[in-house]
Order: structure tokens, then sequence, then C-alpha cells
């Protein structure tokens, strides 16, 4: 898990599963799809979305771009916002 993004209003983190690391701890484990995703939490609703599959993709490429062409904070935040109309599950600290 990393962090990705943390302001007062958003947070992102990118999620790697656990994928075996040799090809004999990959057999011995049998059919294994690791799922990747983020995570976003908006905190001002304190609701989350995690994006895996095409989602997570095209979130992925945002963050390629991102790279190439430094954005400012508030382009980061509207693009979060977008993102963040899909946060259907509230967040629960345990």
């Amino acid at each position: 898990m990393h962090m990705l993004y943390d302001s007062d209003s958003f947070a992102v983190v990118h999620i790697q599963a656990n994928a075996p690391q040799d090809r004999a701890e990959s057999e011995a484990a049998g059919p294994h799809m690791p799922r990747h995703g983020f995570e976003i939490v908006d905190k001002r609703s304190g609701k989350e979305v995690y994006l895996d599959g095409s989602w997570a993709e095209m979130f992925h490429l945002q963050i390629q771009a991102w790279q190439q062409n430094t954005p400012t904070q508030e382009e980061v935040e509207d693009t979060l916002e977008g993102y963040a109309t899909l946060a259907q599950m509230p967040v629960v600290v345990h």
C-alpha cells in the first residue's frame, strides 16, 4: 500500500496485491489473480471509492499524465472530485 496523495480534502492510496515472488511459489499457490487498485477517500464527505479493473487503468493513466506534466493542486483536486462522485462507502476507522 502506497500513499500517493494526501490533502485536507482527499487521500489516494495505491493498493498492490501481494503476488508470489517466484515461479515455484506461484505454482504452489495455484491460480492467482492479483487485484491492484486505488482507494480515493473524500475527507469532506467521509466516503471512499475503490477503483479496480478498467477504472484503475484509467486512473493510472491519469497519474502517468500527471508525472509528465506536473498539475496544480487545484487540477488534481478537480480530477479527484470527479471520482469522488462515485464514492458510496462510508470510511470506517478501526
